[in-house]
């Protein structure tokens, strides 16, 4: 039997899921997630920076997913200073940190598709009149 159907349901955090694809999902799905969980892969970064490289993503978006993946234990935030202005950064947790491998063949199989299907473009490039 696969290690994800022992039981009929899985428990995390008082949570239940219907299976550990479910619980996956809750954890790094949606829009923003996975991406924030990318950029932070190599290094912590403060908000400002995730602000920049994820220029699409709203500040209220970006806020809120944040907190959920500091909740969920994937994302450490780490305050410097008492006083303003404050230095926040954010980095992967251990349990982040295992989630790598994902992101990276995220990443890969991203790119397969684009180089058989699409183009990578700047965005600054301007299309033609």
């Amino acid at each position: 039997m696969k290690t994800e159907c022992i039981g009929d349901h899985v428990k995390l955090k008082g949570k239940i899921y219907p299976c550990t694809v479910s619980l996956t999902m809750d954890l790094v799905g949606g829009k923003w997630k996975a991406v924030i969980l990318y950029h932070l892969k190599d290094e912590s970064k403060r908000y400002s920076e995730l602000r920049k490289e994820l220029a699409t993503v709203t500040e209220m978006t970006l806020s809120l997913q944040l907190k959920q993946l500091e909740k969920d234990g994937l994302v450490l935030r780490k305050v410097f200073g008492k006083k303003p202005p404050i230095k926040v950064m954010y980095s992967l947790t251990d349990l982040g940190k295992t989630f790598i491998p994902v992101l990276e063949a995220i990443t890969e199989w991203g790119n397969q598709i684009v180089m058989k299907n699409g183009e990578f473009i700047n965005v600054s490039e301007k299309e033609p009149d």
